[in-house]
């Protein structure tokens, strides 16, 4: 089945840039996403993305206001584990990569942030 537009996160942060300004795009993309009200169906975290979800991330309440909208937020368990943050995730829902392979197989559309 076919879903709507779904974002995929690979980094704590957006953009080529010092790891400071990557998370201050973040938090200004995010942010300025959850205003708009117009947010995709799926934010799919993986490798370095997941800590964008996770305690003292720049892009929490966004991100939570993302997720109350309607947007699904799904998390690397793999990913989690490796880097120590299972029990420091702040929003959305750990997932394994076949819930992420089948976020993006049933989108229409996939942007890459």
């Amino acid at each position: 089945m076919e879903t709507g537009t779904v974002y995929i996160v690979a980094r704590n942060g957006l953009g080529q840039a010092p790891e400071d300004l990557q998370r201050i795009l973040a938090a200004n993309f995010f942010g300025i996403l959850a205003e708009s009200g117009g947010g995709p169906e799926s934010i799919l975290f993986y490798a370095d993305g997941v800590r964008l979800a996770c305690a003292g991330s720049v892009a929490i309440d966004s991100l939570r206001t993302l997720e109350r909208q309607g947007s699904k937020l799904i998390l690397c368990r793999t990913c989690l584990d490796y880097f120590g943050l299972t029990d420091k995730v702040e929003v959305g829902t750990v997932g394994k990569m076949t819930d992420i392979i089948a976020a993006l197989q049933g989108a229409v559309k996939v942007v890459s942030v």
